[in-house]
Order: C-alpha cells, then sequence, then structure tokens
C-alpha cells in the first residue's frame, strides 16, 4: 500500500521509471492510497494535481539524487544488527561528544567515521551526538536546512551506511544521540507545503515559516519521525534543535506528546531512550517530571555555563557576553544552573528566564565549552585553541569535564584542534547561494567585522578548511591537551562525587583575582584565569588529584593548608 497524506490537492499519481503513472484515491482526512507494492530500492514519487513533474514523498527514507528528484523505498529491517546485546546508557553520569558527519573526517561519510570511533572509546566519552544528517539541498551543509526530515543524506551514505554506523557505536558501547530539526524547513526542495498545511505562512521564526502544530496530522509526522530515528535506527536518543521556535499552543505541548511516545517506545523495547532539548527559554519546566507539571524531557542544553565560561577565559563582553562578565557569573550557574533565572538580560532587553527546582538532578542540564553554534556562529569559526594559550585551553578542560552537569565536547576540542569549524552551505541555486553568501557578511559587517575576515560560505574551500585534521594529534600542546582530556574524563567515572547530580553539594565562589573555586562532595575544583600566580587556603586532608602546570605546591599546616597554583592552571583537590 502507497500512501502520502495531500489535503491540499484534487489529484495525485503515483510516478515510477518507465512505468505509467498510476492514480490514488481519496479517502478520510486527506490521505491518498494506492495498492501498489514496491520494492526496497524501486524510485517513486508523486504527481500533484495537473503538474508534470513528480515531487519525493514527504516520509521518503532515502533520495538517491538529491531533494529534488524521485525517492527510494528503503527497508529498514533489512541490516542484520549485531546489538542484541546492547542495553543502552542512561544520560546522567555520561560524557557526550557532538561531531558533524561532513567534517568530522577526510570522507566525510558514515562509513569513514566509524574508522575513527576507537578514538573516542580511547578517549572515554559515552554518547555520540550526531548533527543532523536529514536530507539537504546540495552537497555540504551543517544539516539545518533539511526538508526530508525521514531521509538519511545520500553523499554521507544514506540510510543503510546511517545502520551500519550506529550498529558500529554500540558495539564499541557507545550510545548514539541524534540532532533532529523540527521547527522549520529549509529554503530549497520544501515540497511539504505543496501537499498540505505543514508550515503557517503568517508566523515565522528566525528561520523561516512556522511549523503549523495546530495540524494535527503534522505534529503526528514530527512524532512519527522521532520514533523512527529510536525505533528503526536503534538510536539512543535525540537533541531536539531550538525548541523554543516550535510555537505550540495545543492543551498537551508537542515536546510532552513526543516525550510520552518516546518513554513508552522506551518501556517495549527494554533501554533508555535519551530526549535533549536545545532552548533559549531558560525555564526548566522542559525537563521536569511530567507528574510535576512538566514535559518530562531527559535534558536540556544550558548556554548560560557556556557563556559564562567563555568570558571568563577570552574576556569578550560584546553582545550577549555582556551580562556575563564578572567571574561570579561562573560561580551562579555552576551551582544554579541558569544565570538569568528572572534577572535582566541586557541583550534581549527583558527580565529573563525562571530559577531550577534545586530537587531537579543537575544531569539534566548538558553544558559545554564550545559546540557547533559557539563556534560556527562566529565570524571566522574560530575555536578556543586559536586565541587561548595552553593554560586557558587546560581550564577550559576542567570546566568541561569535571561541569557538575552532563558535559558535551566538540570534535577536535580534546586536542586543541587548529582548524575552524565555519559555516558553510552548497546551494546550487546561484541566487539562494549569493544570498545567503552576502547575508552572512553583511550580518558580521554591521556588527564592525571586517568583511574579508567573514568567510563565503559558499565557497568548497570553506567547508574544506572545517574537517579536522587528524594528523595533528600526535604532538606539541595538542597531545598533552588530548592526554589531559583523557585523565579528566576518566577522573570522572573513577570518583563518584564528580557525577553526583545533587545541586545541595554545590558550592562555588570567585574574587577579585581571578580565582575560581568549586566544592563538590569533599572535593574542589580551584581555576586561576589571571596572568600571575594565586595563593588560596584549603582543608589540609586534600590532596592533589589533577594539576594542569605540574607545578602546584601545597603546603599542609595545624590548621589547614596553603596552596599555590600558577597562573593560568587549574587544580584538582580530594
Amino acid at each position: 500500500m502507497i500512501e502520502v497524506w495531500a489535503p491540499r490537492v484534487d489529484r495525485v499519481r503515483l510516478r515510477r521509471p518507465a512505468l505509467e503513472d498510476v492514480d490514488l484515491s481519496l479517502h478520510d482526512g486527506g490521505w491518498w492510497r494506492v495498492d501498489v507494492a514496491l520494492d526496497d530500492g524501486d524510485e517513486y514519487g508523486f504527481v500533484l494535481d495537473d503538474a508534470d513533474t513528480a515531487r519525493p514523498d514527504p516520509r521518503s527514507r532515502r533520495q538517491p539524487r538529491g531533494v529534488h528528484d524521485l525517492s527510494a523505498v528503503f527497508d529498514p529491517g533489512a541490516h542484520e544488527w549485531r546489538d542484541a546485546s546492547w542495553t543502552g546508557r542512561p544520560l546522567a553520569g555520561g560524557v557526550i561528544y557532538e561531531l558533524h558527519i561532513g567534517t568530522f573526517t577526510t570522507e566525510g561519510t558514515l562509513d569513514a567515521a566509524i574508522g575513527r570511533l576507537d578514538h573516542l572509546v580511547d578517549l572515554g566519552v559515552t554518547f555520540v551526538e550526531v548533527l543532523p544528517v536529514n536530507a539537504f539541498n546540495g552537497v555540504h551543509n551543517w544539516g539545518y536546512d533539511g526538508v526530508l526530515w525521514y531521509a538519511v543524506h545520500e553523499v554521507y551514505g544514506g540510510p543503510a551506511a546511517y545502520q551500519r554506523f550506529v550498529d558500529a557505536c554500540h558495539a564499541r558501547g557507545l550510545a548514539v544521540i541524534q540532532d533532529v530539526v523540527h521547527n522549520h524547513l529549509g529554503p530549497s526542495g520544501n515540497y511539504l507545503p505543496e501537499f498540505g498545511p505543514y508550515l503557517r505562512d503568517a508566523e515565522r521564526n528566525t528561520w523561516g515559516s512556522s511549523i503549523d502544530l495546530d495540524e494535527p496530522e503534522v505534529r503526528r509526522y514530527i512524532v512519527d519521525n522521532a520514533l523512527m530515528w529510536l525505533r528503526d535506527h536503534h538510536v539512543d536518543g535525540l537533541r531536539l534543535d531550538a525548541v523554543h521556535a516550535l510555537k505550540d499552543s495545543s492543551e498537551k505541548h508537542i515536546l510532552q506528546e513526543i516525550a510520552e511516545e518516546v518513554d513508552a517506545l522506551s518501556a517495549h523495547l527494554g533501554r533508555p531512550l535519551t530526549l535533549i532539548a536545545e532552548s533559549d527559554l531558560n525555564d526548566a519546566r522542559l525537563v521536569t517530571a511530567r507528574e510535576a507539571s512538566g514535559y518530562g524531557l531527559t535534558a536540556q542544553w544550558d548556554d548560560d555555563y557556556h557563556h559564562a565560561l567563555h568570558v571568563a577565559l577570552t574576556a569578550e563582553t560584546t553582545g550577549y557576553y555582556a551580562d556575563f562578565a564578572p567571574l561570579s557569573a561562573l560561580a551562579k550557574v555552576a551551582t544554579r544552573g541558569f544565570f538569568h533565572d528572572g534577572t535582566w538580560s541586557s541583550f534581549r532587553g527583558r527580565e529573563h528566564g525562571h530559577p531550577i527546582d534545586p530537587r531537579i538532578p543537575t544531569s539534566r542540564l548538558v553544558t559545554f565549552g564550545q559546540d557547533h553554534d559557539q563556534i560556527g556562529n562566529r565570524a571566522a569559526g574560530d575555536r578556543l585553541s586559536q586565541s587561548l594559550d595552553e593554560g586557558g585551553l587546560a581550564i577550559a578542560a576542567v570546566l568541561t569535564v569535571l561541569t557538575p552537569f552532563t558535559p558535551m565536547l566538540f570534535m577536535g576540542e580534546e586536542w586543541a584542534a587548529s582548524t575552524p569549524w565555519q559555516f558553510f552551505t552548497s546551494h546550487p541555486e546561484p541566487e539562494l547561494g549569493r544570498a545567503t553568501a552576502e547575508g552572512r557578511i553583511a550580518e558580521f559587517a554591521a556588527m564592525g567585522w571586517d568583511r574579508s575576515v567573514v568567510p563565503d560560505p559558499q565557497d568548497p574551500e570553506t567547508f574544506l578548511r572545517s574537517k579536522l585534521d587528524w594528523e595533528e594529534r600526535q604532538g606539541g600542546r595538542h597531545a598533552r591537551i588530548h592526554a589531559l582530556y583523557r585523565s579528566l574524563i576518566a577522573l570522572r567515572a573513577r570518583i563518584p562525587a564528580l557525577t553526583d547530580p545533587s545541586f545541595a553539594s554545590l558550592d562555588a565562589s570567585a574574587d577579585a583575582r581571578g580565582v575560581f573555586r568549586l566544592r563538590r562532595g569533599g572535593l574542589e575544583i580551584i581555576a586561576n584565569f589571571a596572568q600571575s600566580p594565586a595563593r588560596v587556603e584549603t582543608d589540609a586532608d586534600l590532596d592533589v588529584l589533577l594539576d594542569t602546570h605540574h607545578r602546584t605546591t601545597l603546603v599542609r599546616g595545624p590548621r589547614g593548608g596553603t596552596l599555590e597554583v600558577p597562573e593560568r592552571a587549574a587544580v584538582v583537590l580530594g
């Protein structure tokens, strides 16, 4: 049976290569159906009304020749899975590694990424978070311009390669989180509105028309997509992109609807399934249990932690960084989760956010020192490694990995990769490509940036520059930073206090010298952001567990200890 939801048209025909078109019949609710059998790999599309060109299936699993061409049948059950013994991983206590398939390896494919998974196992991370792989127009892209959410980008290897990748991750003990975008559709290849009211034309968000969440079939389209990744591709969790752009006034929010159905699937499969929201709202309702009137998601990203850490490391205070200028901002986010928890946001020009109930586990916030957005949305796509000294990079590592929350790394961060990660596109339409490039350059020029330092996103070299250079891991500060990340992740796994999800166990302070102190469960992390050594008083019974400079001195006295912390260094005591 072939079916498609298309309430906006009066006629639908099934098109297959070298065969006559076949008319579908209209059924209740705007669904069109025809009793035709297609085999794995068969190509097909739908011709709407009196058009000449076929459109891809809105639920297409594969697009062999891109998003403007025919779809192809993909049998998700054909793969011989080898992960029968895989029982999944809970997010609490885990470490996430964010990567982009196209730039993670030279080849830029899912199969090539498999060849680098042992590096992640050796590093000690437990979750691999993959930037969007849904089908988009062009060859390379961040993935957030997807237009066919059920298909895997063919250049990456398509859905069969995706299943091989997930299987390989599970064989190595790595859980997989897939980044999905349900808040907008990309600018090219977006044919869904020809079929039905997927979009609200009168309401827009940052990226285009809003998704019409008043339409039940559109909601079903989103929920079914979430379940597909988890069920058919054995994925362990989803990162839900920019959920603040999901405008939903329904009695039951779409996020709660997704969470309820994912929880039901988790119970059936017998393994934990994780939902992580990216949200700009600073509202813990997303991760509050449903019995406490929340949505019941597993976790949400916490940009405030990034902002506070970034300002402490770089002293950048432009734009939204301005409110995070005092080091006390880092102490606040380290103990309360959000900096803006009802406070005035100068960037937004209003009060923003809500306090987090301290009974909520700290593991429900995902924090990071770098991620794809905070690097790629800088004018030149520069990483911390391109501006910080080795001491600063070491402090960043300590406070990223030993965060009180769930830590996330961005690919290459673990060896201070020298390659940038820039904004790149490959729109084949000249006008769209030109508009994208000119808009990007003009945006940063308006903020005072020299136009010459803003890379052209349509230039293939922008994409190629963003690929990791795996050979550089072996020497100098790259090797030292890599060793530090490995030691920190191992330390986090070894000491229970470092994964204790209790807000009550946290205490932090910051002083005018640039010394930040975080205490949790009998451990203390001290970071000296200053360019000069700092002497601090501490408990006499604590030992140095980790020292980023290997020259911190601890002198014990009858009433306590005195610690001499070098400039731009971090120490862990326990």
